[in-house]
């Protein structure tokens, strides 16, 4: 779409003094923000230092900011040719992405004026304060002209690194436009009610009590708000009743159990490899029941993020062994865990893999900008690593879930057909492929209702036969 052609929506003031941080202030901490971003840090760790006072505001213009960078920095060449310094140019393009008529979130002279005071306060940018006036007063001026000029832009326009087009338009030359235009618009908020704790039914009716409005989302626990809250809004969210989980992650316990059944009345053995931050981990237990049992021994390379599965279950009163370690150095981690467990093999085994998360950009909109066209080949050897070191763990008889949230197929179908011609002892079941970041306004999508949107995400289900 040309950018020039979006409908304007209508804009509201800055807040005054009494109803928070000002506007100069945000735009100072969000402008920081996008250069730490662009110096390869992620948008979630750079928040994580960001004032608490301030962060709830810097997050959402952030978010706001980084899903029409390609279009702002189009607009910074085309108003300053000359590329300012890295403190200017964040604060330019954070100021040019809050002025475009798809983030109406201020009239654009109260962006201008707060901007200039940002830029006052800061000694980076205060000498160029006037310089960054002069441009903003320009694109007001020439707004549908500057827009024109960049429309042709294919990064410009579509809010993603040329490569990362390219590779979509490869993999998806029917859909790839639809997938971009998912991208860039924001994500529902989808739940998992903990069904050992209270029927999605009920917890539908708890959140009708609290005003919070809900449709039914995918599989027995799926819900999805029609606006998202904070977690603590979220009836007995505390109490574990409740989790916050994209539905397309959702998918993935079900998948794995559904149609497996523990033998001599022991539990069924599960490994969730590359398991932070525990959500899918957590589902896995939920899905436990007294005919069904489930001991899952959860692995994480990174001991910071293990921690974060440990913080998952405690919350939801479950138990898992987590284990830090690297799920392809299979002899460093699994000898101990066969001590506490008893067992050889497992019954299933989630896989996770690391990959590029190009199915959740809308999520997390700095990955697109992060991301390199050289990772994604790593990406895969990685991948195929875990694939081969963990596929002799899992019995006969037995099956590993390989999933993704990732769009491209290298990292999908492409990977697992490789492995399926490198294994002919393994046997494919059904699961959903690729599943491509659904916008339910979008033609594109048939489901059509807020309960089937969803992020991207690539699902193979693998059975391993009886000898």
């Amino acid at each position: 779409m040309n950018p020039s052609s979006r409908p304007r929506q209508p804009s509201r003031a800055a807040p005054a003094p009494n109803q928070g941080p000002s506007l100069s202030a945000q735009l100072l901490a969000v402008a920081r923000a996008l250069q730490d971003v662009r110096q390869g840090q992620s948008a979630r760790a750079v928040l994580g230092g960001v004032d608490p006072a301030l962060r709830a505001g810097v997050q959402a213009l952030l978010m706001d900011v980084l899903r029409v960078l390609g279009t702002a920095e189009a607009l910074r060449a085309e108003l300053a040719p000359r590329k300012p310094g890295s403190a200017v140019d964040a604060l330019l393009c954070t100021s040019l992405a809050l002025l475009l008529p798809e983030v109406p979130r201020y009239d654009g002279f109260t962006v201008v004026n707060q901007a200039v005071d940002a830029a006052k306060k800061r000694s980076a940018t205060k000498s160029q304060s006037a310089f960054i006036n002069g441009c903003l007063r320009s694109f007001l001026r020439e707004r549908d002209d500057l827009l024109r000029a960049v429309a042709q832009e294919s990064v410009a326009q579509y809010n993603h690194p040329q490569w990362w087009l390219g590779r979509l338009q490869k993999d998806y030359p029917q859909d790839w436009q639809a997938i971009v235009a998912a991208n860039n618009a924001q994500a529902p908020m989808a739940l998992r009610v903990n069904l050992q704790r209270c029927s999605r039914a009920d917890y539908q009716a708890l959140l009708d009590e609290a005003g919070i409005e809900a449709v039914v989302g995918v599989g027995d626990a799926g819900l999805v708000l029609t606006r998202g809250v904070p977690v603590d809004q979220l009836p007995q969210f505390a109490q574990g009743w409740v989790s916050v989980q994209d539905s397309a992650a959702q998918m993935a316990a079900p998948l794995l159990l559904d149609g497996l059944a523990p033998q001599d009345g022991r539990p069924l053995h599960v490994l969730d490899a590359c398991a932070a931050p525990g959500g899918k981990t957590a589902h896995l237990l939920e899905c436990a029941t007294d005919s069904l049992p489930i001991d899952v021994v959860a692995l994480e390379i990174d001991a910071q993020r293990a921690e974060r599965i440990g913080d998952t279950l405690a919350r939801l009163s479950l138990q898992a062994d987590v284990v830090v370690a690297s799920g392809s150095d299979v002899a460093t981690w699994l000898p101990a865990v066969q001590a506490r467990h008893g067992v050889q093999q497992f019954d299933a085994i989630l896989l996770d893999a690391p990959c590029s998360a190009s199915g959740i950009v809308r999520r997390q909109p700095d990955v697109r900008w992060l991301r390199r066209a050289t990772d994604i080949a790593q990406l895969a050897a990685i991948q195929r690593e875990l694939l081969e070191a963990l596929w002799p763990l899992v019995v006969p008889g037995g099956r590993l879930l390989y999933c993704t949230c990732s769009v491209f197929h290298e990292e999908g179908e492409g990977q697992v057909a490789q492995f399926l011609s490198r294994h002919p002892d393994a046997q494919r079941l059904p699961a959903p492929g690729h599943l491509l970041p659904q916008l339910r306004e979008a033609g594109h999508n048939s489901l059509g209702s807020l309960a089937r949107d969803h992020d991207g995400f690539y699902y193979a289900l693998l059975h391993k036969p009886l000898r």
